[in-house]
Parts: structure tokens; C-alpha cells; sequence
């Protein structure tokens, strides 16, 4: 860091110094705010001083320049120690923390806010949507806790009046997925009725003044307000200090910045109508004032109170009622209605409204975090989910006039100041002890002492507020300061004028003091059991939840409690308080903590004073010293040998992939001695100490080159072992289908024999029997054996058929071949007889004279054999038809004219027939077709042997078979 920040900007780092006293780190302090260097290390700790002034130190260059660098690189800045925490979030899979403190105007809240935007910023390279959506929330959610949580006082112009804690979660890939917000103690006082001389300017809610100055004409109507903030009680004091024409645009772009930050979180119109709402109503129960009328009190703007009564949907006659009226319900179960003096009714008018405001702000928290909650989360799928905290809380205040919330404020800081000493101071002491480190003992200011007089049971404050608050009758803040007197008058931390009656600083019957570790504050008593009991009247709470306006209702669930049950009294506000920091606490300590220590220059705001006397106190108090000493004196890194052993050992020969040493703290030792820095360590009984990061930075160098090369190497055998094994997988899969086929075809042979074993002894010959489904591979083996099935099956008919009718079956054979189908009727179940000329039968007044007329054709042309012979209609070219006999024999084809005695009008020898074609109908049309291209188309006619005979398969199948065979 030396060589990045020349020595004309001091130390960057305050162990550096050249001796560690409060002269030089002081000088080293302001040498560097003069300068513009607002960031210092003390180690892994930044000191952060409030620059009052715009730095363009935040830019996409500057995190690109932090982003994934160890602390050392780079000069001192907020995006170290946020890059730092993510970096061991992410490597180590450890949760880590990011406290940030100091006093009001110190700078906590914008710091908190550059490491989110930095957090942001770095993560999801990949731009998923999902958690682009995510960090938008995130990010958009400061805008909206800082306009309803923060106020401007004269302190501070963006003064936390809350505590925040904020875990955001994240996946194993380092990408946010979600988070949680905490706050604690809302300070609702101050926001409404200026208290004591420290407040010259009453601490207005961002959120209201920004409705006022920076809503529109419209929304003001609907809320009935005016624009003037000076003209509502809860906004008059500062606001002549806002009317400049820079300051209204200021407001309006802060107001529409807020409306827009709602709508990315996920808040309904109907929702965000009522936030302004109540806004609006609380703003109008401010104004309110009450008269007495005799005996009774009444409202003097009734019209104030229909503007309530419309913003929290209810009736006028209810709030009135509510403000005016306390019902009570009597030992004998009776309800009345006790009216209120103008004392109660101005008391419950301001604990209403602190009351609205406090649930609206709590509600607006827990919608934020049902929106940005983890949802659907699964450590088996999603990996282990990791988270970083923020928690940025108020500082430690001392005014002049120091109340109850200033006693829980410097409660909060006493405990995260003992924290910081556990984990920094004495915890890190201890170790080395425990370890056997050579060590120089440091002494710091352990205050246990403190927290124990706030907290410690029966004995603490904490514990008299409460008893006074429980204690039966009228228990006065004086009664209670004197019970304080009577059980820690001998506490070294606890004074009072009583104890101490020559203090004229303090006032009898008023003051105490607790001497803190920033310094001895002074606490009026007045207030503290009011506030500590912070009552409200039960008609408020019934009044809101029965509320029409469901956002409004929600926020009240103990108003449907009716006025005669009887409810557990409820915590005070102390102890709820206390609750809360002490589980605060508790989640902080099991995280690894990164600490941004934030220090105010001056009380005026002002970017070139450095107040001296003010910075020192704060340096005293932060412990920011005793930090330099044990950092000075201790190691940067300390972990335990098998955790060091398991993520370094691929940087020496020796420890990869597996010691052979007798224990891990040998090969640690050879390691160290590898990289020659064991000048630079200690080794403890269980754990390996680093002093300074560079040794470390260079592991981490060696570690991140080794890593591609070892993943390279993981990939190579991995994929041989994916490779091996689908491989085997393979082979037992082709094994399996090897066998199954075999199955398969045996199973299918068997089957087949099952079922046409005895088809030779069936009637016919298996015929009816259905064949088993073949298997893909046997398909064609399948359509053989079927086809020699068949051939059997018809050789087998085929033999039992006399040889005087094996002539018929050819023919019909070759006719069923010659017609394949396209006709449907063809008399393939009828005796086909041929000569139907000469069957008596068919043809009875004219067979005996065509039987002579071919016996004389038979001896003139020598035939042999009679083909067919039958009446046919011809017909001619000019579509003419006449009755003629067609005669067709081995030899000729006769066209007869049968009204002529048969004489022959035509002969056609067989062989110049050259084809016959036929129709796919039912009727019987048949043409002859020769070489001669004298084609004979005829209609054969049915004889009166059976008048519906088709005689056309006849003709077809004698030819076919005739000139086949032939």
C-alpha cells in the first residue's frame, strides 16, 4: 500500500505507525482528511472519517479496481472490507458480518449504503433475471427505510432514528437470492415534540416532509394536507429552513424516488394509498387541540377529525370517541366509557400517533421481507446457502439533555462495543494463549462492567424500569431514580446527586450518570417509565383494526381482543429492546466480522474542519488504539491445520494429493518451507499463524494458477471414468439384448411348434390357426416359414383333389393370379363347366345342334379340346350390338351366329390372342385382343343354368391356365 499512496497522504494503514500513541494517530488521521483520504486500515478494520462533501471515489472503475483484490492491493477504501467479507463468504462457505459504527453524522448510513451498491455490483455476472430482480430489491429497499426511519436533525441531515440489521443471502454461486431485515427501536419520540436545547431544529421524517414538499396537487387533496409543512405541529420547527428552489426539487425527486422503490419491492397501489394515508392522518392528529367545556372535553376542529376518520377508514364518531372517551370495564363485568381531562386527551392523541407511525414502519418491514425472503430453498439441490450482514445502527449519543431512547441507543453501543472487544481484543489475547504464541500481553478497557448495569438481572436498570413499570399504585420517575440510588450506589459506572451531592452538574431527584466507555452521559429520569411502559389505550387499537382499510387492520391484530378479556401484560419496552440486541448480538458473534469504524470531524458539517478534542474522544471510546496494538502484535491469519493443509497441500510436492507424514502439522511445516516464509508464521498446538497477508496472498497466487491445472486434470480422469463406465454399461446392455433376442426367437419357436405341432392331423391342416407375432428380428425368417407353411398347406389340399378336377383348379388358380384382387366376384365357388353350348341344362333348345356343329368343327380344324363356349352380346365399333355364340378351342377362337345354325362368322387362331382385358365391376364384359388388332369385345350372357353366374373368371382363368401350362 506504500507504493499505491504516496507519504504525502500519511500511513493507509495505522500499524504502520512508528510508534502507537494517540499524538501520531491523530496526526496520521487528520493528515489524511486534509488530503481527501477518508478511508485508513487498522488491518482488516477501516477507520472511515465523514467527509461532508461529495468524493467520486464509487465509480464502475473504482470497483472494477477492488473487485476480487486482496486488502493490501489497493488503498484503503469501504470496498475493501466489503470485497473482503465476500471473498471468505464464497471461498470458505462461512458467513460473515459487516459492522458499522460510530456516532450520529459519523457516515454510517452511506457507508452501509456503498457496500451494498459494491455487493451489488459484483455479483450475477451472468445477469440472471431472477437475481437482478433480487439486488434490485435490495438496493430499493434503503431508499424506502431511509424515507420512513430516518430524520434530519441538527446533528445530522440524514440521522437514523432505527436500527438495521439486513443478511442478505447467497446461493453457491455467490449470487444474492435473498435477505432479511431486522430493525430495532424505532425513535418515535423526538419525531414529534421537540425535547430539551440539543434539538434546535425539531427531526422531520424524511417521508413526511417529502409527501408535503414533493406530492402532487392531486395526492395532497386526497389527503386534505396543504403544501406548507410549517402549517402541522409535527412538521413546523425547520421547516423556514427548506423552502429554497434546489431544496423543492430535492424533495419532489426524493418523493417520486420513494413511490418508484416501492413499486420494484412489490407494493400494491392499494398498499402504498395507505402508507400516505396514514401519513396523512397522522399529520392531521398532530394539529389536533382540545378545550374543556365544563366538566367535559371536546375537539376543537371537527373537521380534523372527518379527515381522520376518512384516511383510516372509519366513522367521525369513532375517532372522536376514541380521543375523548377510555372505556373501562368495571370488577362486576360492566363497560363504561370514562371521558378523558385535556391532559389524557393530549396524551393519547400523541401516543396514537407515535403508535401509527411505529406499526407503519414495522409493517413496511416485514412486507419488504416477505418479498425478499428465501423462497423454495433446498440445500440438497441449490448448494449451501451462505449470507453476509449489515447492520447499521445509531451511534453513541451524548446531549444535553439525555432520555430514555439515549439510554438504549448507548445500551446498543456498549454491547456491540464488547463484542468488538470478544472477538478483537479479548478473544484473539486469549488464543494465543491457548495456542502457546509467543505474546505480549495488551490491556484494553473491557466494559462487561457497563452492560452488566444495564442488563444484569434483578440488579440492572433495565431490571428497576421494569419492576417500577409493574409495581402496584403510582410509581413516580423520581421513586424509581431512588430505587436506582439504593441498589447501585457501590457500582464504580453509577452516580446520581444523592450519590455524589458536591456533582452540582447533576440535579437531585433527576439525574444520573453512567460512566460509559465513550464517556460519562448524564440521563434525565423524567419520562423514563412512560416511555419505558409506552402505553396505549386500548380503544385505538380496537378503532384500527376494525378498520375497513385492510392494510390498516393488519397492522393492529390485538384490537379484536374485546374490553373484558383479560391479556398477558406485555413486555417493556427496555426489555423488548434488550431482547433484541442481545439476539443481535448473538447472530453477530457466530459470523466473521468485518468492522468499518466511522469518525465525525466536526459538529458543524463542515469539509475542511478536523476538531481535534472531538475525533480524539472518539478514538478513545472506539478502541481504535488497543486495535493497532493487537494487531501490531498479533496475525492477520490464523487456521487450523487440516483446513490450512486441505486448501494449500497442491502447492508443494510433498502434501499432493496426500501427505505421508506423521501428522498435518509436518506437512504444514513443509509447505511454509516450500515457499520460504516460515520467518513469517508461528505454529500453535492446533493452528497455523500468519502475520502478514502478503504470505498468505502468495498461496493464494500459487493456489489459483495450480487450480485450472488440477481441474484439468480431475476433468481428464473424470471423463475416462464416465467413458469406462458407459463403456461397461454398454457391453452389458448389448449382453442383455444378446440373451433377450435369444429368448425371444427360442420363445417364439417354441410358441410356433406349440401351436401348429398337430396341424397335419386338423381337418384343415391348421388353417385356422393364428400365428404368434414374430419378434423384429426374425420378421423375415417369419414370412419364409409362412410361405413354406402355405405351400404346404395347399399341397396338402391340392393332393386330396381328384385328377378329373385338377383342371378347374388351375384355372381358377391363374385367374385368382390374374386378377389380384380387383375383382370381387369372379365364380371361384361354382363348377365352372366350360361348354356351356353343349350343356343341356344351360342352353336346352339349342345344345344338340351346336354338339353336331362341333364335331364338324373338330374334324375340319383338329382341336383337341374345348376351351369355353357360351352366348355373348357383341359389340361392334359404331357401339352396335347383336347376339352372337363365342367358341373357343385349343386351336380357334369362333365367332358363331346362333340364329344361322352356328354358322361361323369369324376364326381367330389362339395364338394371335394376345391379351384379355375385363372390367373390376360385376358386369360381364370381355374383349379379346389380337395381333391383328381385330380386338372382339363381347358380353358374355348368362345361361339358364343359374342366371347370376360370372363367367368372366371363367374366360379369364381357362385362357391363363391354357397358354401357362401350354
Amino acid at each position: 500500500m506504500a507504493e499505491l499512496e504516496g507519504l504525502e497522504f500519511g500511513k493507509s494503514d495505522f500499524v504502520l505507525l512508528d510508534e502507537v500513541t494517540m499524538e501520531q494517530f491523530m496526526e496520521n488521521l487528520k493528515l489524511r482528511f486534509e488530503k481527501g483520504r477518508i478511508y485508513t486500515f487498522i488491518g482488516e478494520v477501516v477507520v472511515s472519517v465523514n467527509p461532508y462533501r461529495e468524493m467520486d471515489i464509487y465509480g464502475k472503475e473504482v470497483v472494477e479496481a477492488y473487485r476480487g483484490r486482496e486488502l493490501y492491493e489497493n488503498p484503503p477504501h469501504l470496498f475493501s472490507v466489503a470485497d473482503a467479507a465476500y471473498k471468505t463468504m464464497k471461498r470458505r462457505a462461512k458467513d460473515t458480518c459487516i459492522v458499522i459504527s460510530g456516532e450520529s453524522g459519523a457516515g454510517k448510513t452511506e457507508a452501509s449504503k456503498y457496500i451494498m451498491q459494491y455487493i451489488a455490483a459484483i455479483t450475477n455476472p451472468s445477469q440472471r433475471a431472477e437475481v437482478e430482480s433480487v439486488k434490485n430489491v435490495l438496493l430499493k429497499s434503503n431508499c424506502v427505510l431511509e424515507a420512513f426511519g430516518n430524520a434530519k436533525t441538527n446533528r445530522n441531515n440524514n440521522s437514523s432514528r432505527f436500527g438495521k440489521y439486513m443478511d442478505i443471502n447467497f446461493n453457491f454461486n455467490g449470487d444474492p437470492t435473498g435477505g432479511h431485515i431486522n430493525n430495532y427501536l424505532l425513535e418515535k419520540v423526538r419525531a414529534w415534540r421537540k425535547v430539551g436545547v440539543e434539538v434546535t431544529m425539531r427531526p422531520v421524517r424524511h417521508a413526511d416532509h417529502c409527501l408535503l414538499r414533493g406530492g402532487s396537487e392531486e395526492m395532497l387533496q386526497s389527503l386534505f394536507l396543504q403544501r406548507d409543512p410549517s402549517f402541522y405541529i409535527y412538521t413546523r420547527e425547520g421547516a423556514s429552513s427548506s423552502v429554497s428552489c434546489s431544496n423543492l426539487r430535492a424533495d419532489r425527486s426524493a418523493h417520486k424516488a420513494v413511490l418508484t422503490a416501492l413499486k420494484v419491492i412489490g407494493f400494491r397501489a392499494q398498499e402504498i394509498d395507505s402508507i400516505y394515508m396514514i401519513l396523512g392522518a397522522i399529520l392531521h392528529l398532530g394539529n389536533l387541540e382540545f378545550a374543556t367545556d365544563g366538566e367535559s372535553v371536546r375537539v376543537t376542529a371537527p373537521q380534523a377529525v372527518e379527515n381522520i376518520a376518512i384516511l383510516t377508514s372509519t366513522t367521525a364518531a369513532d375517532v372522536s370517541k376514541a380521543l375523548l372517551f377510555r372505556t373501562v370495564a368495571t370488577g362486576g363485568g360492566e363497560v363504561i366509557d370514562k371521558g378523558h381531562s385535556e391532559q389524557e386527551a393530549n396524551y393519547g392523541r400523541d401516543a396514537f400517533s407515535k403508535a401509527l407511525y411505529e406499526r407503519l414502519f414495522s409493517w413496511i418491514v416485514s412486507r419488504i421481507n416477505a418479498v425478499i425472503e428465501v423462497k423454495d430453498y433446498n440445500p440438497v439441490l441449490h448448494g449451501k446457502n451462505t449470507v453476509i450482514g449489515v447492520l447499521d445502527i445509531y451511534g453513541f449519543e451524548i446531549f444535553d439533555n439525555n432520555s430514555f431512547e439515549q439510554f438504549c441507543i448507548n445500551y446498543c453501543n456498549e454491547k456491540l462495543h464488547q463484542l468488538f472487544i470478544e472477538l478483537i481484543l479479548r478473544q484473539e489475547q486469549e488464543e494465543y494463549d491457548r495456542e502457546g504464541i509467543p505474546w505480549q500481553h495488551i490491556d484494553y478497557c473491557n466494559n462487561q462492567i457497563i452492560v452488566d448495569l444495564v442488563e444484569q438481572p434483578h440488579r440492572g436498570i433495565i431490571s428497576i424500569l421494569d419492576e417500577a413499570c409493574l409495581g402496584v399504585g403510582k410509581v413516580t420517575d423520581v421513586m424509581c431514580l431512588e430505587s436506582m440510588d439504593s441498589k447501585l450506589g457501590q457500582h464504580p459506572h453509577y452516580t446520581s446527586r444523592k450519590l455524589s451531592p458536591t456533582d452540582k452538574s447533576l440535579e437531585f431527584q433527576r439525574h444520573f450518570r453512567i460512566r460509559h466507555y465513550a464517556g460519562d452521559v448524564t440521563y434525565s429520569v423524567e419520562g423514563f417509565l412512560e416511555k419505558n411502559k409506552d402505553p396505549l389505550f386500548q380503544d385505538f387499537k380496537r378503532l384500527m383494526f376494525n378498520s375497513t382499510n385492510p392494510v390498516l387492520s393488519e397492522m393492529w391484530p390485538e384490537g379484536r381482543l374485546d374490553i373484558t378479556e383479560v391479556t398477558k401484560r406485555p413486555l417493556t419496552a427496555a426489555t423488548l429492546f434488550k431482547n433484541s440486541i442481545v439476539a443481535l448480538v448473538d447472530k453477530l458473534a457466530c459470523k466473521d466480522p468485518y468492522y468499518v469504524r466511522c469518525i465525525k470531524p466536526n459538529e458543524v458539517k463542515s469539509p475542511m474542519l478536523f476538531d481535534d478534542a472531538r475525533c480524539r474522544h472518539q478514538v478513545a471510546y472506539l478502541g481504535l488504539l488497543e486495535n493497532v496494538r493487537v494487531r501490531r502484535a498479533g496475525f492477520a491469519y490464523r487456521q487450523p491445520y487440516n483446513r490450512f493443509l486441505q486448501r494449500y497441500k497442491m502447492t508443494c510436492e510433498y502434501t499432493w494429493p496426500n501427505h505421508l507424514m506423521e501428522s498435518d502439522r509436518e506437512a504444514v511445516e513443509a509447505i511454509v518451507k516450500q515457499h520460504d516464509f516460515h520467518d513469517d508464521v508461528e505454529y500453535g498446538h492446533t493452528k497455523l499463524f500468519v502475520r502478514t497477508p502478503r504470505s498468505l496472498f502468495t498461496l493464494e497466487q500459487e493456489r489459483a494458477a495450480l487450480i485450472p491445472i488440477l481441474v484439468l486434470f480431475l476433468q481428464k480422469v473424470w471423463r475416462g471414468a464416465l467413458a469406462r463406465m458407459r463403456c461397461r454399461r454398454i457391453r452389458a446392455i448389448y449382453r442383455i439384448m444378446s440373451c433377450f433376442r435369444r429368448y425371444k426367437v427360442k420363445a417364439h419357436f417354441w410358441e410356433v411348434e406349440r401351436r401348429l405341432g398337430g396341424v397335419r392331423t386338423m381337418a384343415d391342416y391348421g388353417r385356422s390357426v393364428q400365428w404368434p407375432a414374430a419378434p423384429a428380428a426374425l420378421a423375415h425368417f417369419h414370412a419364409i416359414t409362412q410361405q413354406l407353411y402355405h405351400r404346404w398347406w395347399a399341397r396338402q389340399v391340392v393332393k386330396n383333389i381328384p385328377p378329373s378336377d385338377m383342371a378347374e383348379v388351375r384355372a381358377k388358380v391363374a385367374a385368382l393370379s390374374a386378377l389380384q384382387g380387383e375383382r370381387p366376384t369372379w365364380g371361384c365357388g361354382r363348377v365352372w363347366e366350360r361348354d356351356y353350348l353343349s350343356h343341356v341344362s344351360d342352353s336346352p333348345q339349342t345344345s344338340a345342334h351346336f354338339v353336331q356343329v362341333s364335331k364338324e368343327l373338330k374334324n375340319k380344324d383338329q382341336f383337341s379340346t374345348i376351351l369355353f363356349s357360351g352366348f355373348v352380346r357383341k359389340v361392334n365399333r359404331f357401339n352396335k350390338s347383336t347376339d352372337r355364340a363365342l367358341f373357343i378351342t385349343d386351336k380357334h377362337v369362333y365367332k358363331l351366329e346362333p340364329r344361322k345354325h352356328f354358322r361361323v362368322l369369324k376364326k381367330i387362331p389362339l395364338d394371335n390372342v394376345t391379351g384379355l382385358s375385363v372390367t373390376s365391376g360385376a358386369d360381364q364384359m370381355l374383349v379379346l385382343h389380337t395381333s391383328s388388332k381385330d380386338d372382339i369385345l363381347v358380353c358374355l350372357q348368362r345361361g339358364e343354368l343359374c342366371p347370376n353366374q360370372d363367367r368372366v373368371g371363367e374366360v379369364l382363368g381357362t385362357l391363363s391356365d391354357h397358354f401357362t401350362s401350354g
